[in-house]
């Protein structure tokens, strides 16, 4: 971790990677939950408009963490509950990845939910 990771990443957060398997429903499984260093900031989770509702950002979380990848879920806190959906986690949309500009040690993300 970079040094200004280290004092700025101080919040927990938990992350549910696919597993790449379905349940009999057709449903995604998970690997266990992982928990990761961040810091986050809330958004709006959804825009009603004419034509109906929209999804928008609801949460972004920022972390040296590199393996999130849209379709994973996350929680901002600790959980160790198997099931992202029960724990009241979110799903990750996007994922966009920024340069550790003062060190060159550890690439930084923003991770992207919706609402």
């Amino acid at each position: 971790m970079s040094s200004l990771a280290s004092w700025s990443y101080t919040a927990q957060a938990t992350i549910w990677k696919r597993s790449g398997a379905t349940n009999d429903y057709g449903d995604p499984l998970f690997d266990a939950p992982v928990v990761i260093a961040v810091d986050y900031q809330g958004g709006l989770s959804k825009r009603l408009g004419d034509i109906g509702g929209e999804r928008v950002i609801k949460n972004t979380l920022w972390s040296e963490y590199a393996l999130a990848d849209a379709g994973d879920y996350v929680l901002i806190g600790v959980s160790d509950n198997p099931d992202p959906i029960s724990a009241g986690a979110d799903e990750v949309m996007q994922v966009v990845q920024y340069a550790d500009t003062f060190e060159r040690l550890t690439d930084d993300f923003a991770i992207l939910t919706g609402g």
